[in-house]
């Protein structure tokens, strides 16, 4: 079911048709065992049943041995290659690299101060800044983080220069449109001096579990899946950008002619996935170890936690954007165990930006990036206390939703049936 339209009324009819399909299905959740997998009478909660929560975890644990993943290193490179064993290890086999160079450019400039308006200060992405804030930034101190060992891991700088990325990715070919194709991605690098557990960790391991569940035998789609952790996030989105200015004239295109093969399918719309842990509310008057009063969000995951699904009002897809962000929100209605999900118009900083002007774009995250992700409610954002040990189930548990939300949304979209 394409987003692709070229009017604003034809967007907005598209838009009611696919929610009104969407809505449709029941609530049943099988309890299926891992694949093969029997033919319930609805298989995409057969297939959200196979989500689990140690697996989840154990995925973001492996992606901890890297330390912090910072790009251009060889734990970031190790990393790569591990999280390419583990896909093919599933079962998506077809994996590949997309190559590209990379500049480590010069120190920017601070930004000018954004000047006065109604409503309070602006935020990214359009965003509004409301209520209390607790400050922001990268940690670039190795000594900040206490840990000797991690310390040690996460020594090796950035080099200094242009030299070769890489972004990883496997696809799950469509049975009856190979054509076209749902891009999930998620960035594997991360800075701080921590272990990048949330960010991004938390992304990369939902991606991967999905691909995980989309490959297990007796799993067909109709339309294909492409499974994809870019690299160059944290430095400016370089691996996602280079992905659309190599591979966005090649859509649709069948080769060799006669083949059936699709190197890369037409884009229906592309998933991205970013910190997906932490949500305990604005940041509240604290006593530090100190004495001080400082101010953090609260030590445990809020009752009222949701996952943020995003798209940016502004980009060119923006009706079919909405029209895919609400189909996600049906999705989580139905599918998702513990947290509800929330749609914003401020998508922005994510991969899914440079897709956002020629595909219908979304993004999900713990919270709204612009509003509250950059007003500090993840005080471990960037820094060394960005560590599996600092998540708590009930974390992870968000993380595992914001999955189940995923799954069921793209098993819809793809046409995901289940074979006896």
């Amino acid at each position: 079911m394409a987003f692709q339209t070229t009017r604003a009324c034809a967007k907005r009819r598209l838009a009611v048709i696919f929610l009104a399909q969407t809505c449709a299905g029941s609530m049943a959740f099988a309890q299926a065992q891992p694949a093969p997998l029997a033919n319930p009478a609805d298989p995409v909660a057969a297939l959200v049943s196979q989500l689990d929560l140690e697996k989840y975890k154990a995925t973001i644990k492996g992606l901890t041995q890297f330390g912090d993943r910072r790009q251009g290193t060889e734990r970031n490179r190790k990393a790569l290659d591990w999280i390419e064993a583990q896909l093919k290890s599933y079962g998506c086999s077809n994996t590949e690299r997309l190559q590209y160079q990379y500049t480590e450019p010069a120190k920017r400039t601070p930004a000018a101060p954004q000047p006065a308006r109604a409503g309070g200060p602006a935020g990214q992405g359009g965003s509004t800044l409301f209520g209390q804030r607790a400050p922001t930034g990268v940690n670039t101190d190795p000594m900040a983080q206490p840990d000797e060992r991690l310390r040690a891991l996460n020594a090796e700088p950035t080099p200094v220069g242009t030299s070769l990325r890489e972004n990883v990715y496997c696809t799950k070919v469509g049975s009856s449109r190979p054509d076209e194709m749902y891009i999930v991605g998620a960035h594997m690098d991360g800075i701080g001096w921590g272990e990048a557990a949330n960010d991004d960790g938390s992304g990369t391991a939902l991606v991967m579990e999905l691909a995980r569940i989309f490959s297990q035998p007796g799993v067909a789609t109709e339309r294909s899946i492409r499974f994809v952790l870019w690299n160059n996030e944290e430095t400016g989105l370089q691996g996602a950008s280079a992905y659309v200015a190599q591979r966005k004239d090649l859509q649709g295109i069948e080769s060799p002619k006669g083949s059936g093969l699709y190197p890369e399918p037409k884009w229906l719309g592309m998933i991205q996935h970013d910190m997906m842990l932490f949500d305990h509310g604005m940041p509240v008057a604290q006593v530090d170890a100190k004495g001080k009063t400082v101010f953090a969000p609260p030590k445990a995951q809020r009752a009222e936690a949701d996952v943020n699904i995003e798209y940016q009002s502004s980009s060119k897809y923006a009706d079919g954007a909405a029209a895919l962000a609400w189909a996600f929100r049906a999705a989580n209605d139905k599918y998702a165990s513990h947290y509800p999900a929330a749609v914003g118009f401020h998508m922005t900083n994510t991969d899914s930006t440079p897709f956002m002007d020629w595909v219908p774009a979304i993004s999900l995250r713990e919270n709204e990036r612009g509003m509250q992700i950059g007003a500090g409610w993840n005080p471990h954002w960037h820094q060394p206390t960005d560590l599996y040990s600092a998540f708590s189930d009930q974390d992870f548990l968000l993380g595992l939703n914001a999955a189940q939300t995923t799954l069921a949304a793209v098993a819809q979209l793809s046409g995901a049936k289940l074979k006896p």
